[in-house]
Order: C-alpha cells, then sequence, then structure tokens
C-alpha cells in the first residue's frame, strides 16, 4: 500500500486470525517488517508463509512474563530491533454479573489486560533503543461505555484505555507513544459468542448500517504507529461506524 513503514519492525499479538491478522497485512504492506505472535501456531505459521519476506511466526502466551522476556528476545534478534508493538490478543466470554464466574473473569483479566501491562512492559525497552516509537492497545467500545452482561469483558476494556493513558505518560520522555484503537461490532470470530439478535441489534445500532470490517481496524493502526500520527499520544480512536455517538 505504502512505504510509510519501511525499516520498521512491528510485533503483533493475537497476530493469528481476526483483527489482528488485518492489521499484520497493512503493515506488512506499508513496508514493516512483521512478528507474528499468536497461540494459534497452525494459522499464524500459515499468515507468515503467505507475507513471505518480512514475516515470521512467533508462538506466543501474552499472560505469561517468562514468554514475553524470550519472544522479544527472539523477535529483535530476528529482525535486528522493534519499532511498534500492537497488543491485540483478546478473548470475550459474555455473562451477567449474577452468573460471574470467577474462572471466566481471570481468564479475560490475564488476556485481556495483564497481557497488555506485560507488553507494554517488555516492548519499552527494545523500543527506546530504537530511538522510540508506538505501542497501539486493541480495546474495544466496551472500554467507553458499558454493556449488559458483558461486566468481566467491560472491566478489562476501560483498565486497557486507564492503562494506555498512563503508558503515554510515562512514555513519552523516550519517544515512544501509546495510543488505544476502540472497534465497534467487527466481523471476526469474537462475534461468535453472541447470539444472532444480538449481533443484528449491533448492526442496527450502527449509522453507517453494516459491521464493521477487520481491515477498518488495521488501517486505524497504521495510522498511528505512521509518520502522520506523530503528535498523537495517549488518545483514543473510536472506529464503531458511528455506534456510540
Amino acid at each position: 500500500m505504502s512505504d510509510k513503514l519501511t525499516g520498521k519492525v512491528a510485533l503483533v499479538t493475537g497476530g493469528a486470525r481476526g483483527i489482528g491478522a488485518a492489521i499484520v497485512r497493512r503493515l506488512h504492506a506499508d513496508g514493516a517488517a512483521v512478528a507474528i505472535t499468536d497461540v494459534l501456531a497452525e494459522q499464524g505459521q500459515a499468515l507468515a508463509a503467505s507475507l513471505g519476506d518480512r514475516a515470521a511466526f512467533f508462538l506466543h502466551d501474552v499472560t505469561d512474563e517468562a514468554a514475553w522476556t524470550d519472544t522479544i528476545t527472539a523477535v529483535t534478534r530476528a529482525f535486528g530491533g522493534l519499532h511498534i508493538l500492537v497488543n491485540n490478543a483478546g478473548i470475550f466470554i459474555p455473562g451477567a454479573i449474577a452468573d460471574a464466574r470467577a474462572i471466566d473473569n481471570e481468564r479475560q483479566f490475564r488476556v485481556n489486560q495483564l497481557g497488555v501491562l506485560l507488553g507494554m512492559k517488555h516492548g519499552q525497552g527494545p523500543i527506546r533503543a530504537a530511538g522510540g516509537g508506538s505501542i497501539v492497545n486493541i480495546s474495544s467500545i466496551a472500554g467507553q461505555l458499558g454493556f449488559p452482561g458483558t461486566a468481566g469483558y467491560v472491566g478489562t476494556k476501560w483498565a486497557v484505555r486507564g492503562m494506555t493513558k498512563t503508558a503515554a505518560l510515562e512514555l513519552a520522555p523516550f519517544r515512544i507513544r501509546v495510543n488505544s484503537v476502540h472497534p465497534g461490532f467487527i466481523d471476526t470470530p469474537m462475534l461468535d459468542a453472541l447470539t444472532p439478535e444480538a449481533t443484528q441489534s449491533g448492526i442496527d445500532g450502527t449509522p453507517l448500517k453494516r459491521i464493521g470490517k477487520p481491515e477498518d481496524i488495521a488501517a486505524a493502526v497504521a495510522f498511528l504507529v505512521g509518520p502522520d500520527a506523530e503528535f498523537i499520544t495517549g488518545s483514543e480512536l473510536t472506529v464503531d461506524g458511528g455506534w456510540i455517538l
């Protein structure tokens, strides 16, 4: 698509499918070398193979701090550094507060919230060493308002929003910009957890009257990590077709 990211190295968590895969493809098309990390080895390896040069897959559990250390080391060795981190890995387990199960909440916390925190902790070092760069955390419109039946998920996505703003303040002196992207109803496997009625309600409530595409989110990420966004940090970019207006 462009050469805006030529010479840059990006790491995308949860990059094997859905929004993550779309982000991987877009950053690669814009010239970046891309490390695809995920627990879905077969899909991640297939994506890397389809892209060819400047792409590699790394098996990676974002909830495991030791795995972050090993993955960052492997990526920087393979590509010579790191300039861009996209914390995209996430899971969604719906459930009303009255029916909440601690095990489900903990799973969502560990992937959606702790995974982002560990990513920023371990990713900021090599990005600082590269002279600066960009971190994008994928939150949700569920990180901007409430949704019935999703308290555990909503809690993690609000946390990502807050952590992003804190990291933007802490990392600004090192020329690292940190922003969050807030997808609305996007056509990915995550929607399988919703009933068809809930999905249709989401579409009906969207002023643009369509479900979003993973590529819509990828375009937002590509903008935030690129040179046209060099004065943007601590911001929230909502990509939802106008749903929360």
